[in-house]
């Protein structure tokens, strides 16, 4: 490891390579850089039972090629006083071949879900003799819709030590990992930047969909009074056309700033935006615009994470005296994300329980009926799980309400 440039120990990996040399199941949440690939490679060789069969003793899964190539790497770097054999199946084509080297013996199969699943059914991936099985970003399997493939193989690989890691803790991680991993040690590590970045004040609502974002855009602008400029970024301008049509505010108060389609209520400025007696919310599309001016404007939303994590951080970044609120909606897709933007600005946001008037929309669990979608409100209503209940909370905009007040005084 010294040889490698490996000096001293992560914080993570001071936390968990312990418990993954002693057997322990983990689920490691840390963001990207805190060292989990290299703890996991380091607690596989060190714990690894070595034998003459020619079965497979660990089985990693992946999200994607790029992913499945760094981690081989990493093994045949940290082994290279081993005789190991380490392959990483191909995430499509033929698989014939793979299947040859297989039979021929593999101590350590790299692979996404999807192939792994795959080329087991084929008889080709021996299950029979797995140690560990590690599922790493674990976040990005979840966004494309692997899960089944996971929670299949574990419960062919039966009763091993399974790991599991990845930036961000939220319930569709846990849908996929529970079943076979429901007591896993957890081990968490949360690493900020250095420089904290003066900021507006930050907000951030966790939120279960893309139908719930526009219910709670919807009721929190029903307080006028407070939400009396706001701007709103979308990714695309697409996205600002359909998120217009399905606002519940008055029509002269909503438009777009240059929109996709010419017969939408729009702004070529946003200048003029903010001088506009009658408008007071703007929906901006990061997608192709570039230098904002948003001094003066007292309402940062942010409906999506940028893809770029700067430009989140040019749009809340104090620029004047201007005081401003920068409210942020995400999905549990979008969490990583989100993390990454904390990094960057080296500080965390603080998470608001969403008002109790805002509907949680959830689709029909058989996926057969449509939801009912009441347009008063946004969608049917649905009892919160008992979990998300709360003993208090604050009106729609009354939390806006009270910071403003505070900084006045």
């Amino acid at each position: 490891m010294k040889e490698l440039g490996y000096l001293t120990a992560k914080e993570f990996q001071l936390k968990a390579l312990s418990r993954i040399v002693g057997g322990h199941s983990i689920l490691g949440i840390a963001p990207e850089g805190a060292g989990k690939t290299t703890t996991y490679v380091l607690g596989v060789l060190m714990r690894l039972k070595y034998s003459d069969d020619e079965a497979p003793k660990v089985l990693v899964l992946a999200p994607n090629e790029e992913k499945i190539t760094e981690i081989v790497d990493r093994f045949y770097a940290v082994s290279n006083n081993k005789n190991l054999h380490i392959m990483g199946l191909k995430t499509s084509g033929a698989m014939e071949e793979e299947i040859e080297d297989l039979v021929r013996g593999v101590d350590i199969v790299v692979a996404t879900p999807a192939r792994a699943r795959a080329v087991y059914l084929k008889l080709g991936l021996n299950l029979n003799r797995i140690q560990m099985m590690i599922v790493d970003d674990a976040e990005e399997i979840v966004k494309q819709g692997m899960q089944t493939n996971v929670r299949e193989l574990a419960q062919s690989c039966g009763n091993v030590q399974y790991l599991a890691f990845s930036t961000v803790d939220h319930e569709k991680l846990h849908l996929m990992i529970d079943p076979f991993m429901e007591f896993a040690t957890l081990v968490e590590v949360d690493e900020l930047g250095d420089v904290m970045v003066d900021t507006h004040d930050l907000m951030l609502y966790q939120v279960p969909n893309f139908t719930t974002k526009i219910n709670l855009l919807n009721s929190l602008m029903t307080d006028e009074d407070v939400f009396d400029k706001v701007v709103v970024f979308v990714n695309s301008k697409q996205t600002a056309h359909n998120l217009l049509n399905r606002l519940h505010v008055k029509k002269v108060e909503a438009a777009i700033l240059n929109p996709l389609f010419h017969d939408d209520p729009a702004f070529t400025d946003i200048n003029i935006y903010k001088q506009s007696s009658q408008s007071r919310l703007l929906i901006v599309a990061n997608e192709g615009t570039t230098d904002i001016d948003l001094n003066g404007v007292p309402f940062i939303f942010h409906f999506e994470i940028p893809e770029n994590k700067d430009q989140f951080v040019e749009h809340v970044i104090k620029t004047s005296e201007d005081e401003a609120i920068a409210i942020t909606f995400a999905t549990d897709i979008e969490l990583p994300e989100v993390k990454k933007i904390e990094k960057s600005i080296g500080q965390k946001i603080p998470v608001i329980p969403l008002p109790d008037d805002v509907v949680i929309y959830k689709p029909s669990e058989l996926g057969k009926e449509k939801e009912e979608f009441d347009e008063t409100r946004g969608g049917a209503f649905h009892k919160k799980k008992e979990s998300n209940s709360k003993t208090y909370n604050y009106g729609s905009g009354e939390k806006a309400r009270m910071t403003r007040k505070n900084k006045k005084r």
